[in-house]
């Protein structure tokens, strides 16, 4: 094609998957269960921005899902939750990725998520736990069981990105599609 810049492409994959993201939180603002599970879900498409096109275009796609799930949802929660973890922490992940030693990596990833869960429980918690009256009381809980969970997460989430390498990315680089 003539007078394509090569980040034109990368432009149309992050708007790509910005919509994409954008569709998953708006099912998980009107799903009555699953909530959490489907923001996560489109936090996976940050991830695929960053594989394929870089972290300038999942920075992109973070972003500019953030705004318009800010605006556009009916359920701020789970724009906010999208916002201020699932959404940010491919971007966070590649970074502390990149520092090629596991240990600080998982300084890095765990300082990332308990900065987040710390906003989220003492900023927000009045928006993610107003039906739960024992969530006061179990508070000294979320830390020690958050980050287990967490690490979990992070497992489970690399499996999905080295799935998405081997089955989506490769053949695209190939040529031959997905």
């Amino acid at each position: 094609m003539r007078g394509r810049t090569p980040y034109a492409g990368k432009l149309a994959l992050a708007a790509m998957l910005t919509a994409l993201s954008l569709v998953v939180l708006w099912a998980a603002a009107m799903a009555p269960w699953g909530r959490i599970g489907l923001v996560a879900v489109a936090g996976l498409m940050p991830a695929a921005a960053v594989i394929s096109a870089g972290p300038a275009a999942g920075g992109l796609c973070w972003a500019g899902t953030s705004v318009l799930a800010l605006i556009l949802l009916p359920s701020k929660g789970c724009g906010l939750l999208y916002l201020i973890f699932f959404g940010l922490y491919p971007l966070v992940k590649w970074a502390a990725e990149r520092l090629r030693k596991l240990p600080l990596e998982l300084v890095v990833k765990l300082a990332f998520f308990n900065v987040a869960l710390t906003v989220l429980w003492f900023g927000l918690r009045g928006i993610f736990l107003w039906g739960i009256p024992q969530a006061e009381e179990l508070g000294w809980l979320l830390y020690p069981i958050g980050n287990v969970l967490f690490l979990v997460y992070d497992y489970g989430f690399s499996k999905l990105i080295a799935f998405y390498v081997a089955r989506v990315d490769r053949p695209m680089r190939r040529g031959r599609g997905i």
